[in-house]
């Protein structure tokens, strides 16, 4: 899903990441981290499931300073086969200048794959959409806003490919759309490159360019840590973003289904 994001006080789209993880009664698959991308994959967390997306620390520098992010954690909640829930939120503190800590980048979402592909074991595509509501903030936002995004993920041996557009009316309401691609190693390496490109515009505000590059480390089955370096360009200014953080997974229920 695509979550509205700030850069510093600039609100911005950030997709929810989410990560397949399994509570059966036979071993879980792959928890594929979606951190630290701004963009997600075409999957689900799996009913029953909590998958819990946390960046203790991480640090964002822009011509107007540098701004701590911590910590940054987003909850997916497996629902139903194929759908999962979403509350996302960050807390942001100025280091360059004086001032408190402030929460951002607040919503509420639901993610669902509308079409089961290759990251569900089958053939083709994988298709999915997420939408929801940006809650209001304390950093001058305090209006709704809405978002809705498609997810389209093809994964192959040699690596992944995610194509994400979303549409998303502020909580300024302002009109703005965001098109990004993530490509990943293969998943069966335990340490994995990753990198991601997205456009980004909020009219009659700003217009991004960004570009990430980083590792995933697949330490379990449930567990994954990411780090990652991002240089964007906002309004002919550059924005410079270091990010780490940790995906892990537990069970919140036993659904009482055999995967086999």
């Amino acid at each position: 899903m695509i979550h509205s994001r700030q850069t510093r006080s600039k609100p911005s789209i950030k997709l929810q990441l989410s990560v397949g993880l399994c509570l059966m009664l036979t071993p879980a698959t792959p928890a594929f981290a979606f951190r630290p991308f701004d963009g997600t994959d075409a999957a689900v967390a799996d009913t029953g499931k909590m998958e819990v997306e946390l960046q203790p620390a991480g640090r964002l520098h822009d011509d107007t300073g540098t701004t701590l992010i911590a910590p940054a954690t987003r909850f997916n909640f497996g629902l139903i086969e194929g759908w999962e829930g979403v509350l996302e939120g960050l807390v942001e503190t100025p280091l360059s200048a004086s001032g408190p800590s402030s929460l951002s980048a607040a919503g509420a979402f639901l993610k669902g794959v509308i079409r089961p592909g290759s990251l569900q074991d089958k053939t083709g595509p994988s298709v999915a959409t997420e939408f929801g509501v940006l809650l209001p903030d304390s950093v001058g936002a305090s209006g709704l806003g809405a978002s809705a995004a498609w997810i389209v993920s093809q994964r192959w041996d040699w690596g992944s490919v995610h194509l994400n557009t979303a549409a998303t009316l502020t909580r300024e309401h302002h009109g703005d759309v965001f098109l990004g691609a993530i490509l990943e190693g293969p998943g069966k390496w335990t340490v994995r490159p990753v990198a991601e490109v997205f456009y980004e515009k909020e009219f009659g505000q700003f217009e991004t360019v960004s570009g990430l590059v980083g590792l995933i480390w697949q330490v379990t089955e449930d567990l994954a840590v990411d780090v990652a370096v991002r240089h964007a360009i906002t309004n002919a200014r550059p924005v410079d973003e270091l990010r780490a953080g940790v995906t892990f997974g537990f069970p919140l229920w036993r659904t009482g289904v055999v995967r086999h």
